[in-house]
């Protein structure tokens, strides 16, 4: 067998894990894992791939019973690797109980609440929604190769 040119698929883990710091400004002393949450963005936002950390810009206004930053995520089950894809997905929905938006949003972004900075992660786009004292419930996907909501291939 040849020698192939790849990327280690343990080391996409242990990214998602923040094993590796390969910069210098990046120290690493805590062995817990990190909060995420879950953020709604009115659909009149321009959030995307260029979105570098959460702001308040274009969220839902903290009023009906919506906070300022969002939900934490439950993040129970570790990532992990599914064939040479690194995967990752929150281990139970993210929900927003007697909601009243403050508009119509069509958006979630996953951001690292623990890390300051450059800490959005994802997202996530939906068909827009107004709530009125109800429940916005967010389902996660299946944990596989296809469907996790993170996915490093």
């Amino acid at each position: 067998m040849a020698n192939s040119q790849a990327m280690c698929t343990s080391f996409k883990q242990d990214l998602m894990n923040g094993l590796h710091a390969f910069g210098s400004s990046v120290i690493r002393a805590a062995t817990t894992k990190d909060t995420f949450n879950g953020a709604l963005y009115l659909a009149s936002g321009s959030l995307g791939a260029a979105t570098t950390a959460y702001s308040a810009t274009s969220e839902l206004a903290a009023t009906g019973n919506y906070t300022a930053g969002g939900n934490a995520f439950t993040t129970a089950t570790a990532p992990t690797t599914s064939g040479t894809t690194a995967i990752f997905t929150p281990s139970a929905s993210l929900v927003f109980t007697n909601l009243t938006s403050s508009g119509s949003f069509d958006t979630v972004l996953v951001y690292n609440n623990t890390a300051a900075g450059k800490n959005a992660v994802s997202v996530h786009t939906f068909g827009a929604q107004t709530v009125t004292a109800g429940t916005f419930t967010l389902t996660m996907p299946v944990n596989d190769a296809s469907n996790a909501l993170i996915r490093i291939a």
